[in-house]
């Protein structure tokens, strides 16, 4: 063994942005406490990064798609189906080529989307953990899904959802949902795997932090060995006990920086909606229109993100009447850097698609939102901001699935300007502290961080 590690985390992120950058976060913390760490990544994905961390050692494995990941496969299912294969060989060969280093692996944290790495890392006698990115409240209804208690989506169309653990009833609307197709059932299929060999792991990983969840945590914790590790975001934005943590360091798209924020220091305190949809959301025209619409009529300034590929579901000459606007009123970019969008004094609001990474950041950073979940844990997120949290407020779709403008102008309103708005800003302030504190030095994710160091130490 090497005299600098005392031990060596192999991380197996499954390879969306989403799920890799909680991922990298947490072993930034690990290897602050003298965790080697090598992150194994498919082929596919290091060949479309914009930029790659040079924190952490990088290894290649292959889902068996090398020239374009899933967009080269015939299927969703497909292609889990051939990563399964081929991934299992490749991270093999990656362990045994590590055995070889001076400070060999001893332990994989590997993603649940990925449930096969528990049997990799049981051939070679390691420590497994599983790392959830969602949250509790999530997990805890996929659980409940695999045990067969419930069906998604839910057959209680309308009525309410009672949920162990959970402090209050949910309606359908509020769980993960999914179109009705071959390939959205077997991403269902997928999310509820993730409890299909649990019994097996030493770890369980959650990113989010026990104040957030206290009831949900204490629940789950009598039958699988939880421990929240979140927020999972750059150390300069909570504790600050990483130097030089600022960025995740690995993006999908290039962010327009310098624009963004130069056009942010330009407005006052808490004036501006901040809107992003991260990076798999599509809207289609009309939702597009609405949300245009509904901006404008807020009569706020706003920074809408739109990644090229959804920019012509914009209305006609949106972008050009924006710039010709004297009134500077509002700024269209195709990717920005949201963390330090989100950390700046001139936003009052975020109006999100509810992901969990986007939904932890503003939690973090104490910003109020304002929620158009679409699909997946994302219904289930804004519930939670709306009800549990009291940081924002959901903006509701009609019959067709559309959040019309006047809701939406509805809700910037209330969230910025009404009397309502006054609480959920206290409350953000409340949970940004919360956050804060989780991860410093002797909160509740920092000491769950300590004993899994400390158990690696111990048997390594």
């Amino acid at each position: 063994m090497s005299t600098t590690h005392k031990a060596h985390c192999l991380l197996l992120p499954y390879p969306l942005q989403g799920h890799i950058n909680p991922m990298l976060q947490f072993s930034k913390r690990l290897q602050s406490k003298g965790v080697k760490i090598t992150i194994a990544a498919t082929k596919s994905l290091l060949k479309t990064m914009q930029e790659l961390p040079i924190s952490v050692s990088i290894e290649a494995i292959s889902d068996g798609y090398d020239d374009g990941g899933i967009d080269q496969a015939k299927s969703f299912l497909a292609y889990i189906t051939r990563f399964k294969e081929v991934g299992s060989d490749t991270l093999t060969q990656l362990i045994k080529k590590l055995e070889n280093s001076e400070c060999p692996v001893n332990c994989i944290v590997y993603d649940p989307f990925l449930p096969w790495a528990v049997e990799v890392a049981k051939d070679f006698g390691l420590v497994s953990a599983a790392f959830f990115t969602q949250n509790c409240v999530v997990d805890n209804i996929y659980y409940h899904v695999h045990k067969g208690i419930l069906k998604l989506p839910p057959t209680q169309v309308d009525g309410e959802i009672l949920i162990p653990g959970l402090s209050s009833t949910i309606e359908s609307s509020d769980v993960p949902s999914f179109e009705s197709s071959p390939q959205s059932d077997k991403l269902v299929e997928m999310l509820v795997n993730q409890f299909s060999n649990l019994e097996k792991v030493d770890w369980i990983l959650i990113n989010s932090f026990y104040e957030l969840e206290k009831e949900v945590i204490d629940w789950m914790a009598k039958f699988y060995p939880i421990k929240t590790i979140g927020p999972t975001i750059p150390s300069m934005y909570l504790d600050k006990r990483l130097p030089n943590d600022k960025e995740y360091g690995l993006s999908l798209f290039k962010p327009m920086a310098k624009e963004c924020l130069n056009w942010l220091n330009h407005q006052t305190i808490s004036s501006v909606v901040y809107v992003s949809f991260g990076s798999m959301a599509k809207l289609e025209a009309e939702q597009m229109e609405e949300l245009a619409w509904g901006l404008k009529n807020s009569n706020k300034n706003f920074l809408w993100v739109v990644r090229s590929t959804e920019e012509s579901n914009l209305p006609k000459n949106f972008i050009e009447e924006l710039k010709l606007a004297s009134e500077n009123k509002g700024l269209v970019v195709s990717w920005c850097p949201q963390l330090q969008v989100l950390e700046h004094k001139s936003i009052g609001c975020f109006l999100t698609h509810c992901g969990w990474n986007s939904t932890l950041e503003a939690i973090s950073l104490g910003v109020p939102m304002v929620t158009m979940p679409q699909w997946s844990d994302q219904p289930t997120n804004a519930k939670l901001v709306q009800d549990v949290w009291e940081m924002g407020v959901r903006a509701k779709q009609d019959d067709k699935g559309i959040v019309r403008r006047e809701i939406i102008e509805e809700s910037i309103k209330l969230v910025m300007e009404e009397e309502k708005g006054k609480v959920i800003r206290k409350n953000a302030k409340k949970w940004k502290e919360f956050s804060r504190n989780a991860v410093d030095e002797g909160g509740s994710s920092d000491k769950n961080i300590e004993e899994f160091v400390s158990n690696l130490m111990t048997i390594s």
